[in-house]
């Protein structure tokens, strides 16, 4: 019986490296050793063989039978060989589009950054980054829910949420879409401007340290990393991410850029922030000031600029709920 487990955990691994060798464009190892098999063959034994030789150690558990059969396929002497499987293209797959599913967007998730005892960025005349992004935040919400929307805070009052919670709340209340509102510092000269961003790897040491900033307090151990990794859809949902990165980044800099001539367009960019990872749904993290520059920090203390961005990040989200399929709007 300890044979038999053992048997099936080498297909199981098995199959994984095959697939992992059909997602990198590379003919699987059990075809490239396969050599005398016809391709067309062997690319269906891809899929049928697993299937049928995990079926019959099954049976083989169950009920006692003969060893298993060998299939040898001869060769006709003096036949032209087939190409190698290493010189013939591999296809890799294609992932699919979500828009030919017309997906519905209703439902919104806010997450003002900060709050509580923790004011994220500030001046020194005492503008915090909490109490802009929780205003901001709240003008969205209007917002949105003037369109139809389903919106969900993180935070509705100045108080503390760990990074933990705020994921708990976004994925417990059926979000389609979240988007985590903060304030940029930037301490350089040119150190202004808006930037929005979405879950993946970087190499820039700036941005590192901005997200190892923004993800202290999270709620997480050590011993969560490894399911928060495993939660990370690789495929669509990054994609989809970058796309609503980009629609928001968009309406930010068409809004802002003519009361603000001199902003600086920071593009959109990939971040390990725990917050984008935990959310499990296409998710974007927008720097939508920089408290730290002079001329931006004075325009967020002012009602009509907070609106102003409020209106461009609803713009964004409802151009990608748009492009994906329909939007939450009744």
């Amino acid at each position: 019986m300890e044979d038999l487990r053992k048997l099936k955990r080498e297909m199981v691994r098995q199959a994984v490296r095959e697939n992992v060798e059909l997602l990198e464009g590379r003919p699987p190892s059990a075809l490239r050793r396969a050599r005398p098999l016809r391709r067309l063959a062997g690319a269906a034994a891809l899929v049928v063989v697993p299937l049928a030789v995990f079926a019959s150690v099954n049976a083989i558990g169950h009920a006692p039978s003969a060893g298993p059969e060998v299939v040898v396929v001869p060769v006709r002497p003096g036949a032209t060989p087939e190409p190698s499987l290493e010189s013939v293209p591999w296809p890799r797959p294609r992932t699919i589009d979500p828009t030919v599913f017309r997906l519905s967007v209703g439902t919104v998730v806010i997450d003002p950054g900060h709050g509580g005892s923790d004011p994220g960025a500030r001046t020194e005349d005492g503008l915090s980054e909490k109490s802009v992004t929780l205003d901001v935040a709240l003008r969205l919400k209007a917002l949105l829910e003037g369109a139809s929307y389903r919106v969900v805070l993180t935070r509705d009052a100045d108080r503390q949420v760990p990074l933990r919670e705020r994921a708990r709340v976004a994925r417990e209340s059926g979000g389609d879409l979240f988007v985590s509102i903060h304030v940029n510092s930037i301490p350089r000269p040119d150190g202004g401007g808006v930037e929005t961003y979405y879950l993946g790897p970087t190499d820039d040491p700036a941005v590192r340290e901005l997200a190892g900033s923004e993800n202290l307090g999270s709620g997480y151990s050590l011993a969560d990393f490894r399911s928060l990794l495993e939660s990370v859809y690789v495929d669509v949902r990054q994609s989809e991410s970058r796309r609503l990165a980009g629609a928001v980044q968009e309406r930010l800099v068409s809004a802002l850029r003519p009361v603000e001539p001199a902003l600086a367009d920071r593009g959109v960019k990939s971040a390990p922030f725990v917050v984008l990872i935990a959310s499990e749904m296409p998710a974007v993290l927008a720097e939508v000031s920089s408290i730290s520059n002079g001329e931006e920090a004075r325009r967020l203390a002012e009602p009509a600029h907070r609106q102003r961005i409020a209106e461009a990040l609803a713009k964004g989200l409802t151009d990608f709920a748009e492009r994906v399929g329909r939007s939450g709007r009744g």
